[in-house]
């Protein structure tokens, strides 16, 4: 098996936390451990007791062999010291057999111990200790007691043909020694099993938690909630957190520099552009309206532009967060003034913590666009509605119980200059502003038609916890 492959897969797989990968890696690498180091334990002492009750065996083997005789033939056994072997079902028995030449044995002497009972002989047992080899096997005795047997082929003076001399001791202590003993030892290994899993787990959760801490700040500074990496870490993580300062601070800078160059660049084209509009609005030939009319084409493409650029300069920065629930309210006690005349009432309901993810500025510009147009349209009420959608995004809804649009106009409404009425006040911009600033916050803006009757638009924009 590919252990390396293996590991590279368990420790690479997306999705999983490092913790959780090395946690169940060292848990499943010990649990191993600690099942082999049991079973391992276990058949040692079985076998170093097997090996114990062998040699008694073989002593008693001895023993029945010194106390055998060949009289005229015939086979004999004296009394042996043993006590065991002479009272009846003790679990310790011998016999004395011979090879009956058809494959099989016959019992020639046997302990008193046995009282008519017999020792189990395998089918195998004469071809095995024909071939001079030692037999000790498993069988179930008297009383179905399980027996360890031991068998050996002597050749006693006076007898031309061998002897198979049989002791068998009952093993039933050995089999409940060796339980307990695996209770015990499984019992040990999984308590020293649990202490060493508990001491991984608390090594790799304290060894882990600077690198915790240091995701947790750099969240934060992704949410606005800080500016910089503030912690002081251990000397192995320190570096790390000051690659990231130094990152966001070379962040900022360019999007300082873009800010400053969008700036500039404004000033630099709108004043020339200003001069001509002056100039040209002052005469009435053709080429002053062509100028005119190109002028004014051309600042709001600037303006457009420039409204983007400096949306998405400030879209890169980090750290910008702007409450929600207190633009709106400003945006309706504004707007509900300006409209006065048409008694327009704004219903706004957006949860206090609730932040958006970038500067003041947009969010009011991308709020005022599309509440002003609400008002613009409405017969009497607004309604606007703001809450998260989780990870780390926030939807805003804006309706009104105007006309609204059909559906074939609602993707041409957020076109740069399109209006639906010529003869209502405005440029046709708004909702283009609202369009290519929600862009460029990788949100974006959709149109429908209210339960009110009249527009319904839909933002996603960025959002981080309050």
């Amino acid at each position: 098996m590919n252990w390396q492959g293996w590991a590279g897969r368990a420790f690479g797989r997306p999705g999983r936390s490092l913790t959780r990968r090395l946690i169940w890696l060292a848990s499943a690498w010990m649990a191993v451990a600690l099942i082999l180091t049991g079973w391992v334990l276990t058949s040692q002492y079985q076998e170093s007791a097997l090996r114990r009750m062998g040699y008694a065996l073989s002593e008693t083997i001895d023993e029945v062999v010194l106390a055998t005789t060949v009289v005229g033939g015939r086979v004999a056994v004296a009394e042996i010291q043993d006590s065991r072997t002479l009272r009846p079902l003790s679990g310790k028995y011998w016999v004395v057999a011979e090879f009956d030449g058809r494959g099989g044995m016959r019992i020639l002497e046997e302990s008193p111990s046995l009282a008519g009972e017999d020792l189990v002989i395998p089918p195998d047992m004469p071809d095995r200790l024909q071939r001079g080899r030692t037999l000790s096997y498993t069988a179930t005795g008297p009383l179905d007691r399980p027996l360890r047997i031991a068998a050996s082929v002597k050749i006693l003076p006076g007898r031309d043909t061998p002897l198979v001399f049989m002791a068998g001791m009952d093993r039933s202590d050995i089999d409940a020694d060796t339980r307990a003993f695996a209770t015990f030892t499984w019992i040990a290994l999984l308590i020293l099993g649990l202490g060493v899993g508990a001491a991984v787990f608390m090594q790799v959760r304290i060894g882990l938690r600077p690198l915790f801490l240091l995701r947790n700040e750099i969240a934060d500074v992704r949410k606005g909630r800080t500016g910089r990496i503030e912690r002081t870490y251990p000397l192995e993580i320190q570096p790390l957190a000051e690659q990231v300062n130094r990152l966001l601070d070379h962040n900022q800078e360019v999007v300082e520099r873009q800010r400053t160059h969008v700036g500039n660049l404004a000033h630099a084209l709108k004043t020339p552009l200003s001069v001509m509009l002056a100039e040209a609005e002052g005469r009435s030939d053709p080429l002053a309206e062509v100028v005119t009319r190109q002028s004014r084409v051309m600042k709001d493409q600037v303006d457009h532009h420039l409204r983007r650029a400096r949306a998405a300069a400030r879209a890169q920065g980090l750290g910008e967060r702007t409450p929600v629930a207190e633009v709106l309210d400003e945006m309706a006690v504004m707007l509900e003034r300006v409209f006065a005349s048409k008694d327009v009432e704004i219903d706004w309901r957006a949860p206090d913590d609730l932040m958006f993810r970038g500067e003041r500025q947009d969010l009011q510009e991308i709020l005022g666009n599309l509440i002003e147009n609400a008002c613009k349209w409405a017969k009497r009420r607004v309604r606007v509605s703001a809450g998260p959608t989780g990870l780390g995004q926030m939807v805003v809804v804006v309706e009104d119980d105007g006309p609204g649009l059909a559906e074939d106009q609602w993707e041409a409404a957020l076109k740069r200059g399109t209006r639906m009425d010529e003869d209502a006040p405005g440029s046709g911009l708004g909702l283009s502003i609202v369009d290519d600033l929600t862009k460029a916050y990788n949100g974006r803006v959709a149109l429908s038609r209210s339960e009110m009757g009249g527009l319904k638009a839909v933002l996603d924009l960025p959002a981080t916890e309050g």
